[in-house]
């Protein structure tokens, strides 16, 4: 009888990627569908309802639709009656602060490997996180943006063309999100993914993969 085959020990993650809101940089719309409502003297949970995370606002996250063309399309789907520039001050609340932990945790394992941040995002918030928040993108390789690459999560063409600008197969890349549909779309690509929603899952996740943090 041959001998049973024994699976040699699993390639090591490369390379670390990151999602940003939720995980780097803590982000609630309820915030955002407040503000509207204050402006506009109307119920927030009303707001909340109409509101849509439409083909425009995916357009939007892909640069395909302009920050203004957006806030105007919001105003006119909702009947705010606020214009694209109350719109935008509204969109202005959605961040709630640094994830607590999380930079001490991109700060230890970036000097062990290469760590990317991959965010679906929009020039406006861009603008935003960058000026208010630098820090915690500083410890960041590289960060890639969904309306710059044309590309957003969970599609696989983003996962890809992620990759491909990292240089590493995905299989040798480990990415954590909050989000399980984008941790799914990972996975699918043959990248290693985890959801995590805190820098102690985050560990554990790295942990996990064989990920050293000592």
């Amino acid at each position: 009888m041959p001998a049973p085959v024994v699976p040699g020990p699993a390639r090591p993650v490369e390379a670390l990627l990151f999602d940003l809101g939720g995980v780097v940089l803590g982000i609630d719309f309820g915030r955002v569908f407040a503000a509207w409502a204050r402006a506009a003297g109307r119920d927030p949970a009303a707001v909340a309802d109409a509101f849509a995370f439409d083909d425009a606002y995916r357009r939007h996250e892909r640069g395909e639709l302009a920050d203004d063309a957006y806030f105007a399309h919001v105003d006119r789907a909702l009947g705010l009656g606020l214009g694209a520039a109350g719109i935008a001050l509204g969109w202005r609340a959605i961040f709630t602060g640094p994830v607590p932990g999380m930079r001490a945790l991109v700060e230890q394992v970036r000097a062990r490997r290469p760590t990317y941040l991959f965010s679906n995002t929009n020039a406006a918030h861009h603008r935003q996180f960058g000026a208010e928040y630098p820090e915690l993108l500083a410890p960041f390789e590289r960060c890639f943006m969904s309306y710059e690459l044309g590309l957003r999560k969970p599609d696989a063409p983003a996962f890809e063309a992620v990759a491909r600008r990292i240089g590493v197969a995905p299989s040798r890349i480990l990415f954590v999100d909050d989000t399980v549909a984008n941790v799914e779309g990972a996975r699918a690509v043959g990248m290693r993914a985890e959801t995590v929603r805190s820098a102690a899952q985050a560990r554990d996740a790295l942990a996990r993969h064989g990920v050293p943090l000592d």
